[in-house]
């Protein structure tokens, strides 16, 4: 009989490039999503949804994703040094997915799914007006890795709708962030948990916490 934890192996060494890139995007899961506006040397606007995202460092403040392979998205920070990240909210689904499309380059992508753009703060690249949140970076350094660049991005100013700021913070309740998936899947926010850390002086003063947990 088989366990119900027998495991499938999945080894890159011996599977396709693609095939093991659908895998680890299967189960590195829920990844938050940068919707990248960057400008062009010429002056030209792309907006693009990168989903290798996340926060690089506190102090100095820097946010990261990755370009797989050699986009637009890329040239252009290269070539200007700036860019914004704008959340990817639930209530523009379709756009954001859209605006994923290989348009021909020079083509706006905003402009052909509808979406808005505005000036931002601090950099020369606009943000998407309709997203309760912006993150306005100038360009920290990139790393390549194979056939991906990671882009750090110092930030510069986060910009957030006023209602979606509770208590001196945003509450991710009001943000409705959309994240993506394994394959064609995205998710919605779902289900908020929230539980404190444990600090060691008070799982060393009350032995019944670690009981608990290991269910002794």
């Amino acid at each position: 009989m088989t366990s119900p934890n027998a495991r499938v192996h999945f080894d890159p060494a011996a599977m396709d490039g693609g095939a093991f890139y659908r895998v680890v995007n299967s189960v590195v899961v829920p990844r938050p999503i940068a919707w990248v506006a960057t400008r062009s040397a010429e002056g030209l606007v792309n907006l693009a949804p990168h989903s290798f995202y996340t926060v690089a460092c506190v102090s100095p403040p820097v946010v990261q994703f990755t370009s797989v392979g050699r986009k637009d998205t890329l040239d252009n920070v290269e070539a200007t040094g700036e860019f914004t990240v704008s959340l990817t909210p639930e209530s523009l689904f379709e756009q954001v997915n859209a605006t994923g499309t290989d348009f021909p380059h020079g083509v706006s992508e905003a402009e052909e799914v509808g979406v808005v753009l505005e000036p931002a703060e601090r950099v020369g690249v606009p943000r998407v007006a309709e997203s309760p949140v912006s993150i306005e970076c100038t360009l920290h350094s990139t790393v390549r890795l194979g056939d991906s660049t990671v882009v750090f991005g110092r930030v510069e100013l986060v910009s957030v709708f006023e209602s979606a700021v509770e208590g001196g913070r945003p509450r991710v309740e009001q943000l409705r962030p959309l994240a993506r998936l394994g394959g064609n899947e995205w998710t919605t926010l779902g289900e908020v948990r929230e539980i404190k850390r444990i600090p060691y002086r008070t799982w060393a003063e009350d032995p019944s916490i670690g009981e608990q947990l290991r269910g002794s």
